[in-house]
């Protein structure tokens, strides 16, 4: 496989390199390595919580920004591994995924070939990845528009940055984690579009029902395809640029969770007021990301989708009335800071059901953060879950909310047409296939392909699950295992696919895996880069 890398500076300058494959395999399971489960694993398995199908007792999601599969793993599992690097060599017996062939490397349909994202280029310009542009760049299913459709064009940016990839040596801890548990190769955003409208796929599965503050193109025949701030929430900034804000009608997860009675929480870094000023919260936290530059750990409304309906709307956030009611209903309406998610789980408190958003400088996002920051993120939240007493019931996924418009060579299987014609242009005139009579509109998806990893004692060990499923799989899974029934309303849970097969509920066989969160390389246990005990 040829590698070729080129050097494109830090944010602001341009840069490429990303993949494509063909040739879709059957799921394949490769070597389950480690021996006996441990007794109280044995237990937990024999025994699950009451209440859920599975022995999973607490899932844990944690969602992260805008990264296509072919970007993050589109060579898996082969690394250049240059000299100064990470290095990253596979395990006898990993199976492949449908990422990039020598053809889609060397001659790609597109106006530029793939190229390889070095460590040092880690920051990059942020790609076009709005409703309409999206769909242009796979051009009836051709797949070729991707550097005129979504390449950046902003200051001395290089519109064939679209194309870009990392491979092993940036990603390291990703493709570890594949390596030790279960990955997807075959998960998709809901739709097309950007971030808030895919956060909000992930808590319902919905983004029909949407009540803009005044019109706006953001929002076609009631349906969000663009991004707008909720209208109750003090701390978001995007709100001083953008006025029109956003209230979601209908039902998301959490009210599910809540008529069950089953505990969970959304937990945002940088939630947490610094202050308060004339009766509003003033979320005034900053970390600089790792070119130095300073951001708001708390960005906007998309760092809390939950905030966007009544039922769970924390306007002013509000801490939780104590301790103890992290993750019932109080007075957070089940909206957190970081902080009070590791104060209940190290507490013994963990709710069942968590979402995990990082503080921006650690969410990936091209522009503001970078692969770099964001496993530091990664690593240290999952060293940290795998210390706890409560890790032989819990499950770990992470996904990215959509693709911010990187280059992937899979064309989406649409399993939601629609035929705006002011917006649905995936096979030109012809919209995006033909809807059923009351269908909902301008909800065309699946949307680009996005990684998605499930980490736990439970998980396949160095498995590719190759089945259909999208980001809205996770509140399948979450409905299906603690018996909440669907969220009706032409919510996507109906139609996701489900994560089933990433799991083993026989007997857990994976073991823990900690990583030092700057390189990603393992470590042992009680190494300072594994936060050891």
């Amino acid at each position: 496989m040829g590698y070729r890398t080129r050097w494109l500076g830090r944010a602001g300058a341009g840069a490429a390199a990303v993949g494509l494959s063909v040739g879709l395999t059957l799921s394949f399971s490769g070597p389950r390595p480690g021996g006996r489960a441990a007794p109280a694993l044995a237990e937990a398995g024999q025994a699950a919580q009451a209440g859920t199908t599975t022995p999973i007792k607490h899932l844990v999601v944690i969602f992260q920004e805008n990264h296509s599969f072919d970007n993050y793993f589109g060579t898996y599992p082969h690394a250049l591994n240059p000299p100064g690097e990470p290095k990253f060599v596979p395990a006898p017996g990993t199976p492949t995924v449908n990422g990039l062939s020598e053809t889609l490397l060397d001659d790609n349909p597109n106006l530029a070939d793939p190229q390889r994202l070095d460590r040092s280029q880690e920051i990059t310009c942020d790609n076009n990845h709005n409703y309409v542009p999206l769909q242009e760049a796979y051009d009836r299913g051709l797949v070729d528009r991707f550097v005129q459709s979504t390449g950046p064009t902003y200051g001395n940016c290089d519109p064939t940055l679209t194309m870009d990839y990392y491979d092993g040596n940036t990603v390291t801890a990703l493709w570890d984690y594949a390596q030790h548990f279960a990955m997807s190769d075959n998960t998709f955003a809901d739709t097309f579009g950007p971030s808030v409208p895919q956060a909000l796929n992930l808590i319902s599965g919905q983004t029909h029902g949407a009540v803009p503050s005044r019109p706006t193109p953001a929002v076609a025949n009631g349906t969000l395809i663009a991004n707008l701030p909720p209208t109750h929430d003090d701390c978001d900034a995007s709100g001083a640029v953008n006025p029109t804000t956003l209230e979601m009608t209908g039902t998301n997860i959490g009210d599910l969770l809540n008529a069950k009675g089953v505990t969970w929480g959304w937990f945002t870094g940088g939630f947490r007021p610094t202050s308060y000023v004339n009766g509003k919260a003033v979320c005034g936290s900053t970390h600089d990301n790792i070119g130095g530059v300073p951001q708001n750990d708390y960005f906007n409304g998309e760092d809390d989708p939950f905030q966007y309906y009544a039922s769970t709307n924390n306007e002013h956030h509000v801490p939780p009335s104590s301790l103890a009611m992290v993750g019932y209903s109080d007075q957070a309406h089940h909206q957190y800071g970081l902080s009070d998610f590791w104060a209940a789980a190290d507490s013994g408190n963990m709710p069942a059901v968590s979402f995990l958003r990082a503080p921006s400088y650690q969410q990936g996002h091209p522009g503001y953060s970078d692969p770099l920051d964001e496993q530091h993120f990664l690593v240290d939240t999952i060293n940290r879950l795998e210390r706890l007493p409560t890790w032989s019931s819990t499950a770990v996924v992470i996904t990215w909310d959509e693709s911010d418009g990187w280059y992937d060579h899979v064309m989406p299987p649409i399993v939601n047409p629609s035929d705006d014609p002011a917006n649905d242009v995936l096979a030109g005139s012809e919209g995006c296939g033909t809807p059923t009579p009351g269908a909902y509109q301008d909800r065309c998806g699946y949307g680009p392909r996005v990684p998605f990893l499930v980490i736990s004692p439970w998980s396949r060990v160095n498995f590719v699950d190759h089945s259909p499923a999208a980001e809205s799989s996770v509140i399948r899974f979450i409905e299906d295992n603690w018996s909440l029934g669907r969220i009706g309303n032409q919510s996507f849970d109906v139609r996701s696919g489900t994560i089933d097969q990433m799991f083993d509920f026989s007997h857990p066989q994976a073991r823990r895996l900690f990583l030092d969160p700057v390189t990603g390389e393992p470590v042992p246990p009680g190494h300072a880069g594994g936060r050891g005990r």
